[in-house]
């Protein structure tokens, strides 16, 4: 059974940092591109940001660059999100995901989506 277990959410002030993780579990980790998502409420999910199989390639909402960054580490199963000068439009629940297809123009949307974990949720006050 495919599982992708988040944490590290919580609320934070405007200009905080959080640190999210998900481990990976019932496939092979390294062969999959893994990505974070993230739905805020009566809103659709949306991309957030995906790392490569080994981590080489990288993409990023144009939201979030600059202050996201996204690192796996395959010895340990795990995807992270470092999440720098939070606002409260990031405020959402985030997703952990496996991803089946690249897109080519960078711009991933659920579609590209094969497994997803169950979410983390995130906060940002003013």
């Amino acid at each position: 059974q495919v599982q992708l277990v988040e944490s590290g959410g919580g609320l934070v002030q405007a200009g905080g940092s959080l640190r999210l993780s998900c481990t990976v579990s019932g496939l092979p980790f390294s062969s999959v591109g893994l990505g974070w998502f993230r739905q805020a409420p009566g809103k659709e999910r949306e991309f957030v940001s995906v790392s490569s199989d080994h981590g080489y390639d990288t993409w990023y909402h144009s939201s979030v660059k600059g202050r996201f960054i996204i690192s796996r580490d395959n010895a340990k199963n795990t995807i992270n999100l470092q999440m720098n000068n939070l606002q409260p439009v990031d405020t959402a629940m985030y997703y952990c995901a496996t991803l089946s297809t690249y897109s080519r123009s960078g711009n991933f949307s659920t579609s590209n989506v094969r497994y997803w974990g169950q979410g983390t949720q995130v906060t940002v006050s003013s």
